[in-house]
């Protein structure tokens, strides 16, 4: 199905200085053949990489005039992605063979070919070396877009051939049904914590208030999840096999996962500004207790922890570290 217009960039990211210095070097036609897209969100690294595929397969050829009709990238004949698939979500050293002789034949319809390689951190041991290769000697007109949230987690061989951009999250339009009601019943807690919890009354409503909140992390989670499948599955190309279908499900879920997660953070630097600029040395020993706490949570997260588990560690953390800022 032809597109009339460009794909636009993330809202939040459009004019960014990473964005300019894209648009600068596809002006210039020295856009490198590698490139490795990081940030703490992989769908908006996906979007960024989209947009930036649609801008070289539309380009015109060389001596050309400007292509009639645009085509999204999904639909381009000299469009190849990558995924991890199955539950495991890994990409296995076939996929990755197979994605190489792709990449490997001349363009049928554009200038280049562009492969997305969706998570490449999650890319097993044999499939990283197999991709080094082609690092090495990249096939010609090809571009590489190399997406992740984990750069560290990747061949540092695998990191030094490609050129690097970070972006932040694109948070414009997230907040799932309940978040908001959530993130303001945690700074009430976190409130009647630092307000003294003295009786065995109050430990008791303090906990349980806690684990009221863990229940309603996985509702909000659970929800967002459901409904972001339903939007993306449409846009998916029709040829992708259950496995990795189940790995796209289950990276939409960690990705909001991780959003979630941020806001907490963010909402805890929040609550404690009051209290650090009227220079209370307890909550800003809480404050960096809390955020080292949340940041272990999110490390097991990465190791599979079960989220309500992690939530429920950093919560019955949280309160006693709240409650003896002393």
């Amino acid at each position: 199905m032809a597109e009339a217009a460009t794909l636009p960039w993330p809202p939040a990211l459009a004019g960014s200085p990473a964005i300019a210095v894209m648009e600068r070097a596809l002006e210039r036609q020295r856009l490198s053949h590698s490139l490795l897209l990081t940030g703490d969100d992989i769908d908006t690294l996906g979007s960024i990489a989209r947009a930036l595929a649609d801008r070289l397969l539309n380009a015109p050829l060389p001596g050309a005039a400007a292509p009639a009709v645009r085509f999204a990238p999904e639909q381009h004949p000299d469009f190849f992605a990558l995924r991890p698939a199955g539950k495991m979500r890994q990409i296995s050293a076939e996929a990755t063979r197979n994605l190489i002789g792709k990449v490997q034949v001349s363009p049928t319809a554009a200038p280049r070919k562009v492969a997305i390689i969706y998570e490449c951190d999650r890319m097993h041991v044999a499939a990283s070396n197999i991709f080094l290769k082609t690092l090495e000697e990249p096939p010609a007109n090809t571009t590489l877009l190399l997406l992740t949230t984990r750069p560290y987690s990747l061949l540092p061989t695998i990191r030094s051939r490609c050129l690097h951009f970070r972006f932040p999250t694109d948070v414009s339009g997230f907040s799932p049904d309940g978040w908001a009601p959530w993130l303001s019943d945690y700074r009430a807690w976190l409130e009647r914590l630092v307000g003294g919890v003295t009786d065995k009354k109050a430990v008791t409503d303090s906990v349980f208030a806690a684990y009221g909140l863990v229940a309603r992390f996985g509702t909000v989670l659970d929800a967002a999840t459901t409904e972001i499948w339903k939007q993306q599955k449409v846009k998916l190309p029709p040829d992708l096999d259950e496995d990795e279908q189940v790995a796209i499900e289950t990276g939409i879920a960690n990705g909001i996962r991780a959003r979630l997660f941020a806001e907490i953070e963010l909402a805890t630097r929040t609550f404690a500004l009051p209290y650090l600029e009227k220079g209370d040395a307890g909550a800003r020993r809480s404050l960096t207790n809390s955020v080292e706490k949340l940041e272990h949570a999110v490390g097991l997260l990465r190791l599979n922890l079960n989220e309500s588990a992690a939530l429920e560690e950093f919560l019955l953390a949280s309160l006693r570290i709240w409650t003896r800022r002393a």
